[in-house]
C-alpha cells in the first residue's frame, strides 16, 4: 500500500512539474529526474486514471482540458506536502525567525504586554515586530502572520481563533457617584454627565439590558471620543459615567478604583476577542508558539475576571 501510495506521488509530481516547464527534458532537470522516467511516470499516471492529461508531439506539450483541471487539484496537494515538511521541519527545532504581529494598543498594553518579556525569554530565536493599531488590517496584504482583534473577524477568509467574550458595562469613580449619587435605573442617566466612544453601537443611543428587558437611552455626552485610555483616565477622575468593556476595566474594578453601576444591565451587545491567521491549515511554528501563548494566557477565564474575582 505504502509502495502504491509512493508510486502515485511520483507520477503526480512528475506530471505537475512538466505542466509547470511544459517540456519533459525541463521537468526532468527542475526535480532531478532522467526525462525517460518522467516519460514513464507520466504514461503510467494516464493509464491509471484511463484519461489523456497532456497533448504532446514532437514540437509542443499542452494540457488537456481534463489535465488542466487536474493540475488545478493536485497543485494544492502539492502545496500542502511541501507545506506540511517545513512545518515538521520547523517542528524539530526552536521556532525562529521574524513574527509579525498586529495588535490592539490599549489591550495589549493591559493584557499582552506584561507576559511578552517572558515569551521572548523563552523564544530566543524569534524576534517579534508589532504594530499596535486599533484598525483591522488586511493580515495578508500587508503581511503579518497574526492579528489579535476585538470584535469580529471582517474577512471570512481568515483563520479566526475565539480567545474570550466580554461585556460592556457602565461604570463611575466613587468620587463622582459621591457628589452626583449613583443611577438606580436606566432613565435617571438623562441627569448624569456622560462620556462615550463615537461608534454606533455606544453612540448617540446606549441600547441597553437586563434578562428580556430592553431599554434605549439618547446621550449628550460630555466627553466623545475614540481614545479608550483617555476615557478611563477621565472616569477614573470623577468626570462621569462611562460605558466600557470589561477587558479595559476589570484592573480598576478590582482595586476599587471604579464601580459598576445599573448592575444587572449591560449593553446590548456582547464583544469578543479573537486570533486571526491568513488562510491555510498549516500554521508555522513561530506562529504557533504566539497562539499557545495567547490561548494560555486569556483563557479560561480571561484575565480581566480572573484579576477581579482575585482577593484584595
Amino acid at each position: 500500500m505504502q509502495e502504491r501510495t509512493g508510486a502515485h506521488l511520483e507520477q503526480i509530481e512528475a506530471f505537475a512539474a512538466v505542466a509547470e516547464h511544459l517540456g519533459i527534458a525541463a521537468a526532468a532537470r527542475s526535480i532531478g529526474r532522467d526525462p525517460s522516467v518522467i516519460s514513464r511516470r507520466l504514461d503510467a499516471l494516464e493509464a491509471r486514471l484511463g484519461v489523456r492529461l497532456l497533448s504532446r508531439t514532437t514540437r509542443r506539450i499542452t494540457l488537456t482540458e481534463a489535465g488542466a483541471a487536474y493540475l488545478h487539484r493536485v497543485r494544492a496537494i502539492l502545496g500542502e506536502l511541501s507545506a506540511a515538511d517545513t512545518e515538521a521541519a520547523e517542528g524539530a527545532a526552536a521556532p525562529r525567525g521574524v513574527l509579525r504581529l498586529s495588535l490592539p494598543a490599549a489591550f495589549t498594553q493591559r493584557w499582552i504586554a506584561p507576559w511578552l518579556p517572558g515569551f521572548v525569554t523563552a523564544h530566543p530565536a524569534l524576534r517579534l515586530e508589532l504594530l499596535h493599531a486599533d484598525r483591522f488590517v488586511d493580515i495578508v496584504a500587508e503581511g503579518f502572520d497574526a492579528a489579535v482583534r476585538i470584535g469580529e473577524p471582517a474577512d471570512s477568509s481568515l483563520v479566526a481563533r475565539h480567545l474570550a467574550a466580554f461585556e460592556t458595562v457602565l461604570c463611575a469613580a466613587p468620587a463622582y457617584l459621591a457628589d452626583r449619587g449613583a443611577p438606580a435605573r436606566p432613565e435617571d442617566l438623562d441627569r448624569h454627565t456622560c462620556l462615550s466612544f463615537p461608534k454606533e453601537r455606544f453612540w448617540p443611543d446606549w441600547r441597553l439590558r437586563r434578562g428580556d428587558e430592553r431599554v434605549t437611552r439618547r446621550v449628550s455626552p460630555h466627553i466623545l471620543s475614540d481614545d479608550g485610555e483617555g476615557l478611563l483616565v477621565a472616569c477614573l477622575g470623577g468626570a462621569g459615567i462611562l460605558p466600557a468593556p470589561e477587558w479595559l476595566i476589570g484592573r480598576e474594578l478590582a482595586e476599587g478604583r471604579l464601580v459598576r453601576i445599573l448592575d444587572g444591565w449591560r449593553f446590548d451587545h456582547s464583544g469578543a476577542v479573537q486570533v486571526v491567521l491568513p488562510p491555510g491549515r498549516l500554521v508555522p511554528a513561530k506562529t504557533r508558539v504566539f497562539v499557545d501563548a495567547l490561548v494560555r494566557e486569556l483563557t479560561p477565564p480571561p484575565p480581566w475576571d480572573r484579576h477581579r474575582s482575585a482577593p484584595r
